[in-house]
């Protein structure tokens, strides 16, 4: 039997000292001109992913690459996703943020290509087409899928919060529908919920006490690291904090890997000294 995503995130976590997951979404516009010297922009982008997870890799325990950014590349951004997945150290999960929604076949096909042929170790989906397009991820044993619950962005408050279910707002229906499909599946299931509504992150993490939580927003979306820890690490339910474009771009000149682990290195600290000594570092493994 496989170990369970949320054991292995627990045990790096322990290891490393660290709850920082680092997005990559590569942007060619904003690499450092060294990479924009005519080169194709599939080698661009290789060449700085690769860099970037280098640089990081000390200071993080998960990378999260972003679909879109590999799929705007083309036929063959898939491949070079790929290729920079394989770079990523073993010490350090991955997280395809895919953001996958549909169901039957499709849903089914959609998890077989995240964790069967690319091997990550969980992914994100949409839950707005209910069980049926959720559950074929969940059946993947050892890894985890994160679903959308209340999100970091503006327009979150247009259905998530809007919208209400049984006299609550939707995103809380949404959590409580996905911790019970977690506790009849071989996978785990877990939440995204954004850094920048604190006030959504306490309320569900007590809510769901154990699933695992995928926190965006900690960076250029204004999410504050401290408050984040503060309301949804605990001894129960382990808090992976996602930061993308405050680390990738903390320089865009040609120091941009050791600005990029300086920024790391930052956030690590901060998420680390950012909770009460009860709740503040990563959990033992379980």
């Amino acid at each position: 039997m496989s170990t369970s995503f949320s054991r292995r995130l627990r045990r790096l976590q322990s290891q490393k000292e660290t709850a920082l997951c680092v997005g990559l979404d590569p942007v060619p516009a904003r690499f450092p001109p060294s990479l924009q010297d005519g080169r194709l922009r599939t080698d661009a982008v290789r060449a700085f992913c690769t860099t970037i997870v280098e640089a990081t890799a000390p200071y993080a325990c998960a990378f999260k690459p972003n679909f879109a950014f590999f799929e705007a590349l083309g036929p063959a951004g898939l491949t070079v996703l790929d290729q920079v997945v394989t770079t990523i150290p073993d010490d350090c999960l991955v997280l395809g943020d895919a953001k996958r929604g549909d169901i039957g076949h499709s849903a089914r096909h959609y998890a077989a290509s995240i964790y069967e042929e690319l091997g990550l170790d969980a992914c994100t989906v949409s839950p707005y087409l209910g069980r049926d397009s959720v559950m074929p991820f969940l059946e993947h044993e050892g890894t985890c899928t994160f679903v959308l619950a209340r999100t970091s962005n503006d327009g979150a408050a247009d259905l998530q919060e809007a919208c209400t279910c049984d006299g609550t707002p939707l995103y809380r229906h949404v959590a409580r529908r996905v911790q019970a499909w977690n506790a009849d599946a071989p996978g785990d299931a877990g939440l995204v919920v954004g850094a920048t509504a604190p006030a959504a992150l306490q309320d569900l993490r007590s809510l769901c006490p154990s699933l695992p939580f995928l926190v965006p927003g900690v960076g250029a979306q204004g999410g504050d690291a401290a408050a984040v820890m503060d309301a949804a690490a605990t001894d129960e339910g382990p808090v992976l904090v996602n930061s993308s474009r405050s680390i990738l771009y903390a320089s865009e000149g040609p120091n941009y890997a050791d600005a990029a682990a300086d920024a790391a290195r930052a956030l690590r600290d901060a998420l680390n000294g950012g909770a009460s000594s009860s709740r503040g570092a990563p959990s033992p493994p379980a």
